[in-house]
C-alpha cells in the first residue's frame, strides 16, 4: 500500500502541489485530530486518520515533536498508515504549506 502523509496548519485549504508531487497513492494520511478537515478539503479522496504520537520519524521537528509527540507528522502517518514493513521512500517535501511524505507498506 502507497500512502502520502500530509501535515499542515489549520485552515489550508490547497493541497493540490503536495498531491501531484505524490503521485499515484493508495490513501492520504494525517493525525487523526486533522482528517476530517483533510477529507473537507478532499471529498473523494480515501483519508486515513492515524495516531502520530510516538512514531520515530528521520525528521525530528522540536515544535511537531512537541506539539504532536512525533518529529514529523507527514511521515509518521504515512508511516503508520502505510502498514506493516512501512518504509519512506524518500525524504519529506514542504510543498505551498503541507508537508508530504511518502511511504510503502504491507497495507492494514
Amino acid at each position: 500500500m502507497r500512502v502520502a502523509g500530509l501535515g499542515f496548519r489549520k485552515g489550508t485549504v490547497d493541497f493540490t502541489a503536495a498531491l501531484l508531487a505524490a503521485g499515484p497513492v493508495d490513501a492520504l494520511a494525517t493525525a487523526a485530530e486533522k482528517a476530517q478537515e483533510l477529507a473537507a478539503a478532499l471529498p473523494g479522496q480515501r483519508v486515513i486518520g492515524v495516531e502520530v504520537r510516538g512514531v520515530e520519524t528521520p525528521t525530528q521537528s522540536p515544535r511537531v515533536l512537541a506539539l504532536m509527540g512525533t518529529g514529523s507528522v507527514a511521515e509518521a502517518a504515512a508511516l503508520r498508515a502505510a502498514g506493516r514493513g512501512a518504509r519512506l521512500e524518500g525524504p519529506r517535501q514542504v510543498i505551498g504549506g503541507v508537508t508530504l511524505a511518502v511511504a510503502e507498506g504491507e497495507g492494514e
